[in-house]
């Protein structure tokens, strides 16, 4: 399936967390898109692999997404190397997108940005021919991505731009709570993480109400993009 968009994350509810109402922004506009979740989350203290399947499967279907697929790459261990620079690689021919979201490329969370730089790198060999892949037994054809552009995640970054996401907060919200067993539940016996306190949502929407004011935005995701970006019309620019 060719896609417009295809969001990687080092973790199932890596891209929701920062990118979600991005994908719903463009996915209210008819763009097809895509997640793939390079491990299981098999380290995560909450919750089990089976569950995080669950949980993936209900917040890609509020997001509205076309295509889901883990790599089952080792949490917390998978290196950027050329066997998962070739699994990514696969999946970018496979579905051509003309935008490719990843992980920052500096987080709290060593995972994040080893994956930011793989799939980045990834992105650029894609676009060699000599590098030869195949999809079912097929040969697949060379493509590389037009942007890749990396979310902000756990630590504060300046960004290169912003996406109003203002009409999507609430959306978004749900397509995180589908992971049910990651965030607040009073209820829980699991032991307590840095995601799941109760004032955590605050914090989410805090942070897309710090990246929304500069540019006029009620909320808004920040994504850094690691090379310059050319405009034809100033008058464009919000």
């Amino acid at each position: 399936m060719k896609l417009d968009i295809l969001a990687f994350g080092a973790h199932p509810d890596d891209v929701e967390l920062s990118a979600a109402g991005t994908l719903l922004h463009y996915a209210s506009q008819g763009k097809t898109i895509g997640i793939v979740d390079l491990t299981e989350g098999e380290l995560g203290t909450r919750g089990t692999v089976e569950s995080r399947y669950e949980e993936a499967a209900a917040a890609a279907n509020i997001l509205g997404v076309q295509h889901r697929c883990n790599l089952r790459l080792a949490d917390g261990f998978f290196e950027n190397n050329q066997a998962a620079k070739i699994q990514i690689i696969e999946q970018i021919r496979l579905h051509q997108p003309q935008i490719v979201l990843a992980n920052a490329l500096a987080d709290r969370h060593p995972d994040h940005a080893r994956a930011g730089h793989l799939v980045a790198e990834a992105c650029f060999l894609a676009g060699l021919r000599k590098i030869q892949t195949s999809f079912n037994g097929s040969p697949q054809v060379a493509h590389r991505p037009k942007l890749v552009l990396h979310y902000i995640q756990d630590y504060l970054q300046t960004p290169s731009f912003v996406q109003d996401v203002s009409p999507y907060i609430e959306q978004k919200i749900k397509a995180i709570q589908a992971y049910k067993t990651q965030f607040f539940d009073p209820n829980s016996q699991e032991p307590n993480t840095p995601i799941s306190g109760e004032l955590f949502f605050d914090f989410l929407k805090g942070r897309m109400l710090e990246m929304g004011r500069p540019a006029g935005y009620n909320y808004a995701e920040g994504f850094v993009v690691n090379r310059w970006m050319g405009v034809k019309d100033i008058f464009s620019i919000d």
